[in-house]
């Protein structure tokens, strides 16, 4: 078929399993043109856990399929893909997170949505870029945190916050890649522009320094700042794939990425294909053992709960 012709097997597909799309902000064009939903990890799981509809279909990797099974047990949630994965979520451990605990049993443990359940059901509150500053201001000062499992990400919470924070040393490696010389170049290349920077970033002290006004931002606060500024340009530093979402939301502006092959393989593994035959055969279900599910999901609550 070709894309048209898939396009509406896809929305006919989706009207007869009663089912909703959801798909993140770097997943390909034509994945998001077909979604009921485009967002960041927060915005979807708060959209996994509101839905009506009887099957989830989730264009993203396998970790935001969990949170959507887990935040809604008695649905059926698909996965196009299931070797749709995250290197940030794989990094870590139960085990990484039981030896601190070991050594801190006063210790509270912040999970980044980019882990695996079981990570998930051993931490006390689970965060994502948009929250993960508000819910670590609220949380005691007098005890431990350990922050997992992307450092760069924790770095910024750490300086926002001025709290101290035990990091994993975990990193996504598209966000790694992205190094202060290739800002250099764009800041060179257009020096009116704005930046807006992921805190998964590996160059996000070297942004403040270079460009000091630049925005340290979610894909969702991105998106949202964008479409309110009054500039015109932009540089971006994060997975190319929400590029299509800041030029459809925010028409007439400009966008440049800072490294135009900042790419997730596991992201574009999801095609318009492969929803076509999940919600055709209702495949690549994902499910989480109740066990693990009921306490992840405490964490998970707490952080749909915030921002």
């Amino acid at each position: 078929m070709d894309k048209e012709t898939l396009t509406q097997a896809v929305l006919e597909l989706k009207r007869q399993r009663r089912a909703v799309i959801l798909a993140h902000s770097y997943q390909l064009p034509e994945v998001q043109e077909v979604a009921d939903f485009v967002g960041d990890s927060l915005g979807l799981a708060r959209e996994a856990q509101r839905t009506e509809a009887e099957v989830i279909v989730f264009c993203g990797v396998h970790f935001m399929a969990e949170t959507a099974a887990i935040l809604n047990p008695e649905k059926t949630v698909l996965l196009p893909d299931l070797e749709a994965g995250c290197s940030l979520a794989d990094s870590i451990r139960p085990e990484d997170i039981l030896a601190w605990k070991a050594a801190h049993p006063d210790g509270l443990v912040v999970a980044y949505v980019n882990t695996r359940a079981e990570v998930k059901a051993l931490a006390d509150v689970c965060v994502t870029s948009a929250n993960a500053v508000e819910v670590v201001a609220g949380l005691p000062e007098d005890r431990p945190i350990y922050f997992v499992p992307d450092m760069f990400l924790g770095a910024h919470v750490a300086r926002v916050t001025g709290r101290r924070l035990d990091l994993f040393p975990g990193e996504c490696h598209v966000h790694a890649g992205i190094r202060e010389e290739h800002l250099k170049a764009l800041l060179e290349a257009h020096p009116g522009a704005e930046f807006l920077i992921h805190p998964e970033c590996g160059c996000g002290s070297g942004c403040l320094y270079l460009k000091p006004d630049a925005k340290m931002l979610s894909t969702e606060g991105m998106v949202c700042y964008a479409k309110a500024a009054e500039g015109r340009e932009f540089v971006v530093a994060t997975e190319v794939g929400i590029l299509h979402r800041l030029r459809k939301e925010a028409p007439g502006k400009a966008f440049f990425p800072v490294k135009p092959d900042a790419v997730c393989e596991y992201m574009k593994r999801i095609t318009l294909e492969k929803v076509y035959l999940s919600l055709r055969d209702l495949k690549h279900v994902v499910r989480v053992p109740e066990a693990v599910a009921e306490k992840a999901r405490r964490a998970l609550s707490a952080m749909v709960a915030v921002g």
